[in-house]
């Protein structure tokens, strides 16, 4: 029996289509427990920067130099079409997963095929074929496939497409059964969850939300990435739909810079204070929330005053987590054509705005040091320790506890991005 190892980088999405892939396989072929057990490895690769598809690349060589048969998925098979025919043996983009045993089958015949045509399948319907990996509470639904953005550094949207939402009755049975296989965290995702519906004429995520929180049981929702400039036109339902205590007071808003010049080059069709309303009204309704934001350093026309400005954002907003990346150039989008800032100057930038970040989520956790708060513990952590989730989403690091229950526990310490409880 041919057996197949599913190697995933990237985002959320990209582990909702393995375990799509991964039912699909194991259908034709044996499940391989590691690499060194595998005749073929089908990477579900990462487009976002430049370094990680240098990663991948070098990770696909380094694997068929190892004797293996490697299919190439996710965004890179778009992204870079020509870079990865050239490496691996069959290429699947993500709205084609449901081919994924073809492509291991033609590979294994020495029959390169490319398996990347529009298809815009509703991936909520494949939920009966995912398999899971039962290694943890946590549970990942894609309500939507593709975006209907426009920002000029992004080559994601070329792998994804335009936005596809998935139905909301298919949405919500897919988390019915993963509630009743005992999975606890419920991770919704998509390249933009505050875009849901808006393919079909309006802004559905508040409903989508209060749908699942209709459903029996105990569990929790984290909602994924969500732009300020749909946040901010659905606000009011937003909060009201969050006010379920099944839903994590979690929001991920990309602000992506501090000054509105840069966001209009950037085409992210938002301002710094739409960003600033929403971040305030979370706050203004819920005793704790947890605020993820991004920001991208050294965009070509970020000016050393515009650069201040983000770090001012930062220290006035007060995010919980900033994600940080420096700039890269992806194919043919439209600020690959601009002048690069030099790397030093992208370096020191991102570095003083990861010591802020540090800094402010350092402040921001001490504040629950002595206070007891129920939590649910939803996976293994480092070091025989757990994972457990607050109302909030802050991650809280236990030393004992079983996976998949709640329970009470006293915050002692913390770092600058998780507590430290003890039950």
């Amino acid at each position: 029996m041919v057996r197949v190892y599913i190697e995933t980088y990237g985002c959320t999405m990209n582990q909702a289509d393995s375990d799509i892939m991964r039912g699909i396989i194991a259908r034709n072929f044996e499940l391989a427990d590691s690499i060194e057990d595998a005749d073929v490895i089908v990477i579900n690769s990462c487009g976002v920067i430049d370094f990680t598809e240098r990663k991948i690349m070098r990770r696909a060589l380094e694997l068929k130099a190892r004797g293996k048969k490697v299919v190439m998925a996710g965004c890179l098979p778009r992204i870079s079409t020509k870079k990865v025919e050239a490496v691996a043996d069959a290429l699947i983009s993500p709205d084609n997963i449901h081919k994924v045993d073809l492509a291991i089958k033609s590979a294994l015949r020495n029959e390169k095929v490319t398996f990347i045509g529009k298809n815009g399948i509703d991936k909520s319907k494949l939920c009966g074929v995912k398999l899971r990996l039962r290694e943890n509470a946590i549970a990942i639904v894609s309500i939507s496939e593709g975006c209907v953005g426009r920002c000029s550094f992004c080559a994601t949207r070329f792998a994804r497409g335009r936005l596809r939402s998935f139905s909301i009755e298919s949405i919500v049975e897919e988390v019915r059964q993963c509630v009743r296989m005992g999975f606890r965290e419920i991770q919704l995702t998509s390249q933009d969850t505050g875009a849901y519906g808006l393919d079909r004429g309006e802004h559905m995520l508040p409903e989508l939300l209060n749908e699942i929180s209709e459903i029996e049981g105990e569990f929790r929702v984290r909602v994924g990435m969500m732009n300020p400039h749909h946040a901010v036109k659905m606000l009011d339902d937003l909060i009201n739909a969050f006010s379920s205590p099944k839903i994590y007071k979690f929001i991920h808003v990309p602000v992506q810079s501090g000054d509105n010049e840069v966001l209009r080059d950037m085409r992210r069709d938002h301002t710094v204070e739409d960003y600033v309303e929403v971040v305030r009204a979370f706050r203004k309704a819920f005793d704790d929330v947890m605020v993820s934001t991004d920001i991208i350093v050294g965009y070509p026309t970020e000016s050393e005053e515009a650069f201040w400005k983000s770090y001012e954002l930062l220290k006035e907003t007060e995010p919980d987590i900033v994600n940080i990346t420096r700039f890269s150039k992806r194919p043919f989008t439209p600020a690959s054509k601009l002048k690069d800032i030099p790397d030093w100057i992208k370096k020191e930038r991102s570095r003083r705005l990861t010591k802020l970040a540090r800094e402010i989520g350092l402040r921001r956790n001490r504040r629950f040091i002595g206070r007891k708060m129920r939590v649910l513990i939803t996976k293994r952590g480092k070091e025989e320790t757990f994972m457990a989730r607050a109302d909030s989403y802050r991650p809280v690091i236990l030393k004992e506890g079983e996976i998949g229950t709640f329970v009470e526990a006293k915050i002692v310490d913390c770092a600058f991005n998780y507590l430290v409880g003890v039950n």
